[in-house]
């Protein structure tokens, strides 16, 4: 008898959660029928089937697949496992190399011919709905309402669907911002003195000037806002998926293919105030060479460094008196409201930082398995608290199911109504302390398996760097600067204990060994941090 698992999924939180368990059941029913050994489900719900990264359960089944674990993967549809073509053509090439044989309950053995088909099909389905979607937002849009999205001086009109409303304490703050910069303030300033005042904040809970200035390209901050005239503009963005990582990212859309409407009950600032403000922030042109220096890190570790009191990066200040580079806190440098700002000297920094690195990296292999071993623990870990939580929340439904019933049953005076009374009185008690059990399990940790050729290619990367720190700083500084983000989210710099001393932490960016990312606070007691990656609790890499 063949061993077999099953794999299901539904795409979004606004769909029918029960969809898992009724593809088990059917999958169940499948396998008892042609004598099927079913050994495990594998199920991802609310994700979407455009890409395999994220999707913990069909990662593992993979991972499982190379270990030799079963010997079928039964689906109800080949679109349950991916509705991009490269990424299930991918999946069939590779399980069938290991003698895997995937089977669709309603189309049968998967076949070149039958992946192709679906792969084509169900990336087409997914991209029309994409469109389906965006037509539905631009509709919205061309009737005057809202897309969605949070504007500053706004909120949602409970009784309206899409429509705003002004909010007052906030209007006038804008009103403010527009005004002081006309009459010449500049964006730090303003900033400045609201975060003084404590006025609230759009998003972060402090004031700084970006949110002020915005971005030209992607047309954002308050002075760029068109809504404020009266203008909703829409499409200045669109979010695409990153094959590599998964993830949606954003990309600017030229101003012509900008979508505008007249909103006058919306208008916050007046239009001369306003037009004059554009004027006075229209980019000015730059040559490409320019544009292509700007792109470009200015320093060894432009971008990567962190204050230690808040979190915020650090930017340039200036040089002191005997031309030393001083770096500050850019959250204290905005809005001055870093809890315990300090300035430091940048060539000190890098050479500490670059003392850190090389003494982490004298035995690069010691990191690679260290990596191999969180990931292997993480991942039994994280398969007990799911069959934990899983456990408990099958209980709940079936109590819940029984309930429904013995009310049916009342309903319609079938049974004794006395003895369906105390069965539902003694159900609903243990649903209660299920329900509380199941309050109190942690959240499950995320699964993390690794690239087919990460571990390779970051070892290769250590070794890398190991060399360029050791080589002429003058000859190999572009090339080690880039070599450096590729293998460090970023550094940590604070005041050490003594006076006049400063502590050093380099993150590691580990993303590279990863199918996806992860969301950590804590590990067995160390902390962690987690953003696109994840990075060891050391001082180093």
């Amino acid at each position: 008898m063949k061993r077999a698992v099953g794999y299901a999924r539904f795409s979004t939180d606004l769909q029918n959660e029960k969809s898992i368990p009724d593809q088990q059941a059917l999958i169940n029913r499948y396998a008892q029928l042609h004598e099927y050994a079913l050994i495990k489900h594998y199920a991802d719900a609310a994700q979407s089937g455009a890409s395999i990264l994220g999707r913990e359960d069909l990662l593992e089944l993979l991972d499982d697949a190379r270990q030799g674990k079963f010997d079928v993967v039964i689906v109800e549809e080949l679109d349950r496992l991916s509705r991009d073509m490269e990424d299930l053509a991918g999946i069939h090439k590779r399980l069938s190399f290991m003698g895997i044989e995937i089977i669709a309950i309603h189309e049968g053995v998967a076949s070149t011919v039958t992946v192709g088909l679906r792969g084509l099909v169900g990336q087409l389905f997914r991209e029309d709905n994409a469109r389906k979607v965006r037509r539905g937002l631009q509709g919205k849009i061309r009737s005057g309402l809202s897309a969605g999205g949070k504007a500053y001086g706004y909120r949602p009109d409970p009784a309206n669907k899409g429509k705003l409303l002004i909010v007052e304490e906030e209007a006038e703050i804008v009103r403010r911002i527009f005004q002081e910069f006309a009459e010449g303030k500049s964006p730090a300033k303003i900033a400045h003195a609201l975060a003084a005042e404590k006025a609230p904040a759009p998003r972060a809970n402090y004031w700084q000037a970006s949110a002020i200035y915005g971005w030209a390209e992607r047309g954002t901050g308050i002075l760029r806002n068109h809504l404020y005239a009266g203008e909703l503009v829409w499409n200045k963005i669109r979010m695409i998926k990153n094959p590599e990582t998964g993830r949606r990212v954003s990309r600017a859309n030229p101003p012509d293919q900008w979508e505008r409407r007249p909103v006058p009950e919306l208008q916050i600032v007046e239009k001369e105030l306003f037009d004059r403000v554009q004027l006075m922030i229209a980019p000015k042109e730059r040559d490409a060479a320019e544009k292509g220096r700007m792109k470009r890190p200015q320093r060894l570790l432009s971008g990567l460094l962190r204050c230690a009191a808040c979190g915020s990066g650090m930017s340039v200040k200036g040089k002191d008196r005997s031309g030393k580079t001083r770096i500050e806190c850019s959250r204290h440098s905005t809005s001055r409201t870093c809890p315990d700002p300090q300035t430091f000297y940048l060539e000190k920094v890098e050479e500490m930082t670059l003392a850190r690195i090389r003494s982490e990296l004298e035995k690069p292999e010691t990191l690679v398995k260290f990596i191999e071993h969180y990931n292997e623990m993480r991942k039994k870990c994280a398969a007990q608290m799911l069959r934990r939580r899983s456990t408990l929340e099958k209980k709940i439904n079936e109590l819940d199911a029984d309930q429904v019933r013995l009310v049916r049953m009342l309903a319609k005076g079938i049974g004794n109504e006395e003895r369906i009374g105390q069965q539902m009185n003694e159900q609903e008690e243990e649903l209660k302390a299920l329900k509380a059990e199941l309050a109190l399990e942690p959240e499950p940790l995320t699964t993390v398996t690794l690239h087919p050729a990460a571990l390779s290619s970051y070892k290769d990367a250590l070794f890398d760097l190991q060399r360029l720190v050791n080589e002429n700083m003058e000859v190999g500084r572009e090339r080690l600067s880039k070599k450096i983000r590729e293998l460090v989210d970023h550094i940590v710099v604070g005041r050490g204990k003594s006076r006049g001393e400063i502590e050093i932490a380099v993150y590691g960016k580990l993303r590279l060994l990863i199918m996806a990312p992860i969301a950590v606070k804590k590990v067995s007691g160390e902390a962690m941090v987690a953003e696109d990656g994840f990075e060891p609790p050391t001082q180093g890499l």
